[in-house]
């Protein structure tokens, strides 16, 4: 008899205590992330530029099929990163309004993912350097992109991928700390 009041009260205690509505299921959540040391170090291209680049960085010519010769990939291997760097001489074959207008293009092609992008100006003229970043928001496959001159013979654009399936909520405190690398980047741009 007592046997069996106990186990009637501990069936109650069960049955009341998974009727809980206060429970909810763990969200999903994230690897954390360590972030290394800002250490840089000026990195000479072989090209008519040079910057400062992050140690934990690889900046290594493109190899694609339709690279020229003074393009080049800024590789953050342990956030599975690629700054692809593009850089063209300003002439006849491209003006610096057809470059700007390309560059332009090429960060709204965003919009359909994107739901915001912001332009913020780029104004260095202790290095003479002029140009415009963009902040595309939203899980889109680039979420950063810049293009800088000098107004008058070289012209360089950059555009950060993930090797990752776009989610902002994962990516955004990498995007972040990149974003701060290629702010130094365009800041310690010397034209040669």
């Amino acid at each position: 008899m007592v046997r069996g009041i106990l186990f009637l009260v501990l069936a109650a205690i069960t049955i009341t205590a998974c009727n809980n509505d206060d429970y909810s299921p763990k969200p999903r959540g994230f690897h954390r992330i360590i972030f290394p040391d800002k250490i840089y170090t000026e990195h000479q291209t072989g090209c008519p530029y040079r910057f400062d680049i992050p140690t934990y960085s690889r900046l290594e010519t493109d190899k694609s099929n339709n690279a020229k010769a003074c393009w080049k990939n800024l590789d953050f291997p342990q956030f599975n990163a690629r700054l692809h760097i593009s850089y063209f001489p300003i002439g006849p074959n491209s003006t610096l309004e057809q470059l700007t207008e390309d560059a332009r293009t090429f960060a709204f092609k965003h919009t359909a993912m994107a739901s915001s992008i912001t332009q913020k100006e780029i104004y260095l003229p202790e290095n003479a350097v002029y140009g415009v970043e963009y902040h595309i928001a939203g899980n889109t496959a680039s979420n950063y992109q810049f293009f800088i001159s000098d107004k008058s013979k070289h012209y360089l654009r950059g555009a950060l991928y993930f090797n990752e399936k776009p989610h902002l909520d994962s990516i955004k405190p990498v995007l972040e700390f990149i974003e701060k690398d290629i702010a130094h980047l365009i800041m310690t741009t010397k034209w040669l």
